[in-house]
Order: structure tokens, then C-alpha cells, then sequence
């Protein structure tokens, strides 16, 4: 049994495949409302900053991610460390962070402060994806959110929006970024729905090797293409045919079957036979 609310491309593909059998919870809990999912370039940070304080001052907190620990020479993206220093400038003792390279214990008293209310601004790596609850955090800031996937943009978003209140998500992004990542973000922007995103994403980045570990990249089936919108519903019902028939395949006979699929010259296997 595998669960996840943010199904990625190649689970989308081998449930179709024929590996996966898939049941949907499409409903939310009771009083859950739509998180609000807002684009801001860096360039107007200061407003967010601004906004934050009106947030604090209803006595709600904020999670602000940033996709690094410490600065790095190589990849110019926002550290944890630099951001904390930053708006602590602004919100003194009101802001603490966290980071994977903390010890457990810290980690943990850490977010027990902000859980309690002693804190109300978390600045954190991606760790606080999973397994966190906080129902009066009411807004997330994703930083560099152009350099996030996705499933994980929509998997941080849901952070917050874990209460009647109603919830944020701001993400922060460069001016200059490639039609790839504004399609990203866009697709956030406009929608709620993981099984939606997770389609998207498929479109996006592709789904990746079935018989194989690559997890991205567009694969195109000899017969059909997987994305063809107007003969989606023949496909499917030819794939869960095929799937029928594939459950009634005697293993022991496949050796052939098994040799071609290892061999990467595809015109010496035609020639073969």
C-alpha cells in the first residue's frame, strides 16, 4: 500500500502501466478552505515582510522555506542561515530556524516553541514538508520557489490551510526564470487539486522510464502518446485490456520477450526475427 497526496509523474504512468491500482480521496476535511497561492517577484520581498507583521499581529504564525542551509558558491539560491539573520532585523525575537544539520533535540524544541506560540515565524529547509501540523499557521513563503518541483511546491503549500482559518502561500521567485518554471509556478497558482498538479507535472517533465529508474523525461510508445487528450478515453481502455491479458501471461515463457527488452539495438532484434 503506498499513499502520498502528491502522486509524481512515473506513479501516474505505472498505475495507467498496469503496477499500480489507485483509489482517490478527492474530498478535504470539514471547514478546510482553498489556501490562496500568490506569485511575488524577490524584488518586492519588502511588502511580504510587511504582510508578515499583519499576520502576527492576528496571532497566526508563518513558515518561510528556503531551498539551502548555508550559502554556496555554486548555486545561487537563498540559505536558511542568510534569510534567519535577515528578518530578525525586522521581527527580533518573534523568528527562530530550522535546518537538518541541527540535532534532533534541538530541532524538536525548536518547533515545540513554534507550535506553542512562543515564536511565530519558522525559517526552515524543506524538513517541515512532512508529517507537520501546526492549524494556526496560516501562511508559507517559499523562496527561489522557481527551483522547487512541482509535487513539493504542492506538498510545502500544505503546510498551511490545516484549519478553518484561511491560509497563504506566497511564492517568492526570480524575474529572470525559463518558460519551464513559470509554467511551475503558474500551475500552483491556478489550482488546489494534487491530482490536477501531479497531470501537469506529468505534461511538464514527463513521466520518466517504466522499465527503467529514470524518474523524468518524455518517453513516446510506438502506438500512442500517453498526453493525446482526444483519444485519452480509447487509450485507456485499450491499456486496461491489455492489462487484463497481461495478468493471464505465463512468466516462464517470456525469456525471449525478457532478452529484447535488454537489448538496446532495436534494429538487430527486427533483423533477428
Amino acid at each position: 500500500l503506498s499513499m502520498t497526496a502528491t502522486p509524481i509523474p512515473r506513479t501516474l504512468i505505472l498505475s495507467i502501466y498496469g503496477d499500480i491500482d489507485v483509489s482517490l480521496i478527492k474530498s478535504r476535511p470539514i471547514g478546510r478552505k482553498d489556501i490562496t497561492t500568490r506569485a511575488v517577484p524577490m524584488s518586492n520581498m519588502l511588502n511580504v515582510i510587511e504582510s508578515i507583521k499583519e499576520v502576527i499581529a492576528r496571532g497566526e504564525k508563518v513558515y518561510w522555506i528556503c531551498p539551502l542551509i548555508e550559502e554556496s558558491e555554486k548555486l545561487d539560491y537563498t540559505c536558511v542561515i542568510n534569510r534567519f539573520a535577515s528578518l530578525r532585523e525586522h521581527f527580533a525575537n518573534e523568528v527562530l530556524m530550522m535546518h537538518g544539520k541541527m540535532k534532533t533535540d534541538e530541532r524538536r524544541e525548536i518547533f515545540e516553541n513554534f507550535k506553542e506560540g512562543k515564536i511565530h515565524v519558522l525559517v526552515s529547509t524543506t524538513i517541515i514538508e512532512v508529517g507537520v501540523d501546526v492549524p494556526d499557521a496560516t501562511v508559507i513563503i517559499i523562496e527561489n520557489a522557481e527551483k522547487f518541483g512541482l509535487s513539493q511546491l504542492h506538498q510545502l503549500r500544505g503546510r498551511v490551510g490545516r484549519s478553518d482559518l484561511q491560509s497563504f502561500c506566497v511564492l517568492l521567485y526570480e524575474d529572470n526564470i525559463g518558460d519551464v518554471q513559470r509554467e511551475r509556478i503558474k500551475t500552483i497558482r491556478e489550482s488546489n487539486d494534487g491530482f490536477y498538479i501531479a497531470e501537469k507535472d506529468l505534461l511538464i517533465r514527463g513521466s520518466g522510464e517504466i522499465l527503467g529508474t529514470k524518474q523524468s523525461g518524455m518517453k513516446k510508445y510506438r502506438t500512442f502518446d500517453i498526453d493525446d487528450q482526444e483519444n485519452k478515453m480509447t487509450i485507456f481502455e485499450i491499456m486496461k485490456e491489455a492489462n487484463e491479458v497481461a495478468q493471464n501471461i505465463d512468466i516462464s515463457k517470456c525469456e525471449t520477450l525478457l532478452k529484447i527488452f535488454m537489448i538496446e539495438n532495436f534494429e538487430n532484434v527486427k533483423q533477428s526475427f
